[in-house]
């Protein structure tokens, strides 16, 4: 019976990896434009840099010495971390000089935030608490990252139109945690089972709101400008992208401010 049930655990990660990657490609679409033009243009680079210390955190959280059986949460996290730090990369060669600053620092300060964790959770915390200090970190910061499409929702409530959260990311966000939820649940981990249920009740909304609202594809322009600005945050923009892309193949993030990763 044990071993049934590490099998469906087993095949439910390696399904939530599949989804998972995914949604760190997503972004990939805009990043083709940015290259195209040669400019970040009003797109931000902290959600990238913020999956990328999520990645960071969760792949060290698989470990064998700080958890047993996680590994496939270190393989996804970890391509993750690879493709995030492509994205960091490009966006910084393209950005303002003015922003190229900003940026470093920032890359500077995650790599070093994550250096201290994994060096602290090494000497200072042993077994069950190393396990605990390390799950913290890595469910705070994923929990973060699944809740940045709330201001996409926010759009999609306040205009009524589902054109800027497109149907295939929010779908491919619920599986993706719903593997996960199930790996967690079947595997007792509270820390993989609290960030990915956050991720999959966030994701269920989306889904809710696309069906009711899928049938007014017009939106009105300047109101779509309104939440751009206000929002601030590169979440809008980096979807807006889909829609350009749309017209030839597919979009842009949601684990922008999405990114994406268990």
């Amino acid at each position: 019976m044990g071993g049934h049930v590490h099998t469906v655990q087993f095949v439910c990660g390696i399904l939530g990896n599949a989804a998972t990657l995914f949604l760190f490609l997503v972004p990939t679409f805009t990043f083709k434009r940015i290259i195209k033009n040669k400019s970040t243009e009003k797109f931000s680079g902290i959600p990238y840099i913020m999956t990328f210390l999520n990645c960071l955190l969760s792949a060290w959280y698989g470990l064998p010495f700080i958890t047993s059986n996680n590994i496939l949460i270190t393989t996804i996290n970890g391509a993750g971390a690879a493709i995030e730090l492509i994205y960091v990369i490009i966006f910084f060669l393209y950005a303002p000089n003015k922003q190229k600053g900003k940026i470093l620092a920032m890359f500077v300060l995650v790599v070093l935030a994550f250096a201290a964790a994994a060096a602290i959770s090494v000497v200072a915390f042993h077994g069950k608490n190393r396990k605990l200090f390390c799950g913290t970190a890595a469910t705070l910061f994923s929990i973060v990252m699944y809740g940045s499409p709330m201001s996409i929702i926010r759009l999609v409530i306040r205009t009524k139109s589902v054109e800027y959260m497109p149907f295939f990311l929010s779908f491919a966000v619920v599986v993706s945690c719903s593997c996960w939820f199930i790996y967690a649940m079947i595997g007792m981990d509270p820390f993989i089972g609290t960030s990915t249920g956050v991720g999959l009740a966030l994701g269920i909304v989306q889904l809710i709101l696309y069906f009711i609202y899928c049938d007014k594809k017009v939106l009105n322009k300047k109101t779509c400008t309104h939440e751009s600005l206000q929002m601030g945050n590169g979440h809008v923009d980096n979807v807006k992208s889909f829609n350009d892309e749309k017209q030839s193949s597919f979009h842009d993030k949601q684990y922008s401010d999405v990114h994406e990763q268990v």
